[in-house]
């Protein structure tokens, strides 16, 4: 068991021609923390690190979120591939902009309903049961609603999308080898993500839909790359003229 502490913090920072005094003084004003790989298990206290901008703590045994509430000025957070399986004890992070969670045990999306600063979640490749998907709580879906720019849900059994309607400025999307199939379901959301520049659905049953791409193309007057395929003018252009004339057609019948 490794218990992450300002003893462990000391260690890892080269101690050469450094008295005590100074090194805790080095301490108080660090800014970036890199502690990832270290088999730390537990989060201890580092209330003295008060100006914490930048904490990585991936690949690492953690198993619960806990002891930063000291972190007000911490902007990026990196705790991906790690044993957590709830998202808490976040709340005193005002200044949190990144956020990284992937590769954890999570089941839930929640415990962010404070936080209203929050630009990237990453929360792909949880560890889930079979059947199991990853759930949104709609109190967290409401404080991210005008902050969230980018969101990465990856390989969680997620199979529809509508209750991230309320994301209003997500730009980019990244949802691969998820279970989603209903074409309907995504333009539902297109029709609300007005800023949406990119979307990846890669590894989802609907990419295999006939006229998939063209579909999309057409629904979304922002996106400007599907699946890491840019979408030219020309093509969105030529979409939106077939479109219409099919239309018409269908009209005249």
């Amino acid at each position: 068991m490794v218990q992450l502490t300002i003893d462990l913090i000391t260690k890892s920072i080269s101690c050469k021609n450094r008295s005590e005094e100074d090194l805790r003084h080095y301490v108080q004003k660090i800014t970036h923390l890199n502690l990832s790989d270290k088999n730390i298990d537990t989060i201890g206290d580092l209330s003295v690190c008060k100006n914490l901008r930048v904490l990585y703590l991936y690949d690492n045994r953690i198993r619960q979120i806990q002891n930063l509430g000291f972190a007000s000025n911490v902007t990026h957070l990196y705790l991906q591939n790690n044993c957590i399986a709830c998202i808490e004890n976040l709340s005193a992070l005002k200044n949190l902009e990144k956020l990284y969670l992937g590769g954890n045990c999570i089941t839930v999306v929640e415990g962010l309903d404070k936080i209203e600063t929050i630009r990237e979640l990453h929360i792909e490749n949880q560890h889930l049961t079979v059947g199991e998907k990853l759930l949104f709580d709609p109190r967290t879906l409401s404080a991210l609603a005008k902050s969230l720019s980018v969101l990465n849900i990856s390989n969680n059994n997620i199979d529809e999308l509508e209750e991230l309607a309320v994301l209003e400025n997500l730009s980019y999307l990244r949802a691969v080898d998820n279970q989603i199939q209903h074409l309907k379901d995504v333009e539902v959301v297109l029709n609300k993500w007005t800023k949406l520049r990119r979307m990846d659905l890669k590894g989802n049953p609907i990419c295999h839909r006939p006229k998939y791409r063209d579909e999309i193309v057409v629904q979304s007057q922002t996106l400007e790359c599907l699946d890491g395929k840019e979408i030219k003018d020309m093509e969105r252009q030529f979409l939106m003229n077939w479109k219409a004339s099919k239309a018409a057609r269908k009209k005249n019948q």
